[in-house]
Order: structure tokens, then C-alpha cells, then sequence
């Protein structure tokens, strides 16, 4: 099972909250789905499983730039506007949209990572890092996504597991 691991550009541990990116040996905490983890449709959970980047957006938008469906705002979040519109799900800086590789897992109707518009994205600073607090998303800080979207293609694998991966024992961590 280690084997396969090796091949994901981006392993990313719900368990502890990480993202690790094997072939940079970059490691960065993250946050999940507040409901959890799991597949279903509208459930606000997290998708397990393989996935790729279907599609990136953002480069060469400003860090912090605001983003409603994939599309730039204009706006650069700060906490004013923070207040101006408090029931915003902020969606900054970088996205990467997840789509699932395993055919009635996360990938077909009822379980679909594409259709339920799973990414992975910054978030304001002012959110916690380290804890389940996402609608499902896999949200970083904005100066980690930018990172992140320089160094993984489109198509990149990524693993998204349950459980807690020991880096050290699957050789990934030099």
C-alpha cells in the first residue's frame, strides 16, 4: 500500500490535519469538513480517496483576492469586508478543484468531488488551521495555496486518507 502513496503529488491526512507534498517535502496544516469525513452528495463532508486537480484558478490574482464560483470578485479580503458580508464562505487567493478517480467512491452520482465543488483554497488567517472547520473544502492559509499552486500542476495526484499516515515508515519523509 506504501507504493501507492509514493505516487500522490499531494497526501493529504485528515486525521492530522495535513497536507504533505512528497516530491517537495513540504508539509503544511490544513482544515477539513467541519461534518466530517465522506462522499455524500450536499453532506458538507470531506471526499477520501484519489483525486486530481481537474482545474486551477487564480494565478496572477493578488494574495487574499476574493473568489465566488472560481471567478474573481475584485475584492481583496480584509476584515472589513469581512464584516460587511458575514455569511460568506471566503474562498481566496488560489483553488485547485478536486475531481475523484474512483467510480462510485467519489467519482459518479450521489458521491461526485467535482460535482460538489470540492477544492483545495486559502482562507482568511483569521480561521483556524489544525481542525475540522470547512463545508468539505480543504482549506489553507493564502501564503500556503500560493505556494502550493506553483509547485503542483493540473492532473496531479492527490490522496486524500481517513486515517493518520506515517511519512516516516512509508519512506516519504528524508
Amino acid at each position: 500500500m506504501s507504493f501507492l502513496y509514493t505516487q500522490a503529488d499531494i497526501l493529504i491526512d485528515l486525521a492530522e490535519q495535513t497536507l504533505y507534498l512528497p516530491k517537495h517535502q513540504k508539509l503544511y496544516v490544513i482544515s477539513s469538513g467541519v461534518n466530517g469525513i465522506g462522499e455524500t452528495e450536499n453532506s458538507g463532508k470531506t471526499p477520501r480517496g484519489w483525486h486530481e486537480v481537474a482545474l486551477k484558478f487564480g494565478e496572477n490574482e493578488p494574495e487574499n483576492a476574493v473568489f465566488i464560483a472560481r471567478q474573481p470578485t475584485g475584492e481583496i479580503y480584509n476584515l472589513d469586508l469581512a464584516e460587511q458580508f458575514p455569511e460568506r464562505d471566503w474562498i481566496l487567493s488560489r483553488i485547485l478543484w478536486l475531481s475523484g478517480l474512483q467510480e462510485g467512491f467519489n467519482q459518479g452520482i450521489g458521491c461526485d468531488t467535482f460535482q460538489r465543488y470540492i477544492y483545495i483554497h486559502g482562507t482568511p488567517d483569521t480561521e483556524p488551521m489544525g481542525i475540522p472547520a470547512s463545508h468539505g473544502c480543504i482549506r489553507m492559509r493564502n501564503h500556503d495555496i500560493l505556494e502550493l499552486f506553483e509547485l503542483i500542476p493540473e492532473k496531479a495526484l492527490v490522496y486524500i486518507s481517513e486515517h493518520k499516515l506515517d511519512l516516516n515508515s512509508l519512506g516519504l519523509l528524508g
